[in-house]
């Protein structure tokens, strides 16, 4: 692929400058970075007019395409009117309206929405919060937290404590708090002739089994509602969290879902835990939230639980902040997605796009290489067969030269396109995946 000198320059200065994320910056002496000058729909151009099918959806946060025409407007219209203001006592009508509709959205049990600015921050609230909670109310023993083996809740000290990928994980052990991993109820760990429901009931029972002997010193079970993301695109039967539900409410247990990667319909439903018909004490939201835009995450919380901040007392308040909390232009971008949501039926044309897709995605399916090829919503994800410690790297850059954004999880290749893939770029994906898989050595 040629390469005009400004593109070359411009790759240089951000080597030069840019330190870049989930990155080992040594590998860019091989991997030239992709320089994007535009996108549009589920495309991505590059400054020298090469296109990319973004078929993660830029980490997951794109849900209805690049430059979309009415978050664009949205956005516009916000920035001739109020830009930021911070949100310690003031307001402003972006945040409250977002406020109530998301309220809305889960069903009228959660409200009171804390704002941040990413996932990762979202979670450390939920955790501070839920820790808080039993100390305003007398339980100051509850201090600590449970996750599911091969969890990923973010990067930060917090997040990382109940997260459990030891690439981000490991190096920063001495730093981290501890917390109990219980077994994941992923549908590939299930025996022969188990199904996937009999498997999450299993799995519930070691949550039990924990939470029956420590429950006097647990805070909180957090958990990623149907699809663990980062740790391999891990899926599991909806009866989990039912029971999992069933269990924190026995045993005086705050549950956390983390829907920063589920939430806004990529599971299927609007959030995940619509699936189980369960209500979490706390819901973790972020990524798709703007439509890929901005910078925005929020925690929705049991009215019980903001009461028992509501005090004279300052120091019984929740005295986290950001600067950037509840950001205008967020809260607009915000706005202008749910507006989608709302007046184009996405959860239902999403179901037809789903099993558009999975049709054509089954020579990947039946591909020798391949296994465990499976689908929730608009997440598809399969392993591939390999020796090579730089598959994924390898993956990817192939992908490039086929037009496609993939961005493998080790052996583990997914799809997370935008809710506005059409049928020929259905089509390009599946085919050109096959082509990939058929190019691999030994293949």
């Amino acid at each position: 692929m040629q390469t005009s000198t400004r593109t070359s320059l411009l790759l240089k200065r951000s080597l030069a400058s840019v330190w870049h994320p989930c990155t080992q910056m040594k590998q860019h002496e091989r991997l030239p970075l992709v320089p994007v000058a535009r996108g549009s729909g589920c495309w991505l151009y590059d400054a020298d007019g090469r296109r990319y099918l973004d078929a993660i959806s830029s980490w997951w946060v794109n849900v209805f395409g690049h430059c979309h025409p009415h978050i664009n407007a949205a956005v516009a219209d916000q920035l001739g009117r109020l830009e930021h203001v911070l949100l310690a006592g003031f307001t402003h009508e972006p945040v409250v309206e977002l406020s109530e509709r998301l309220a809305r959205a889960a069903g009228g049990a959660l409200g009171h929405c804390f704002y941040a600015s990413d996932g990762a921050s979202a979670v450390e609230i939920a955790l501070k919060m839920s820790f808080h909670y039993w100390r305003n109310c007398g339980n100051p023993a509850k201090t600590r937290f449970v996750s599911l083996a091969g969890s990923y809740h973010g990067e930060t000290l917090g997040a990382l404590a109940v997260t459990d990928v030891g690439l981000f994980k490991n190096v920063y052990a001495p730093l981290v708090m501890s917390s109990t991993q219980v077994a994941s109820p992923d549908w590939r760990l299930a025996e022969k002739g188990e199904s996937a429901r009999d498997y999450a009931v299993r799995s519930a029972a070691a949550l039990e089994r924990h939470l029956e002997r420590h429950h006097g010193e647990t805070a909180a079970f957090i958990v990623e509602p149907l699809v663990q993301g980062a740790g391999g695109m891990a899926m599991h039967d909806a009866e989990y969290l039912r029971q999992a539900r069933n269990l924190c409410d026995r045993y005086r247990v705050h549950l956390i879902a983390d829907e920063i990667m589920t939430g806004f319909g990529r599971t299927g439903t609007f959030f995940a835990v619509d699936q189980a018909g369960i209500t979490p004490d706390f819901l973790c939201l972020s990524k798709g939230i703007t439509g890929g835009y901005l910078p925005l995450s929020v925690v929705l919380a049991r009215d019980i639980v903001y009461q028992a901040f509501y005090d004279d007392d300052v120091a019984r308040g929740f005295l986290h902040s950001h600067s950037y909390t509840g950001n205008p232009l967020a809260c607009r971008a915000a706005l202008a997605t749910l507006d989608l949501f709302d007046e184009e039926r996405v959860i239902e044309s999403n179901r037809a796009r789903s099993a558009r897709l999975t049709t054509a995605a089954r020579a990947i399916a039946k591909h020798p290489r391949v296994r465990n090829f499976r689908n929730t919503g608009m997440i598809w994800a399969f392993e591939v067969e390999t020796g090579d410690a730089n598959f994924a790297r390898r993956f990817f850059s192939s992908a490039l030269e086929r037009e496609l954004l993939l961005r493998p999880l080790g052996n583990t290749v997914y799809f997370m396109p935008p809710y506005v893939i059409g049928a020929e770029e259905i089509e390009l994906l599946a085919s050109r995946t096959v082509a990939l898989l058929d190019a691999l050595p030994g293949a």
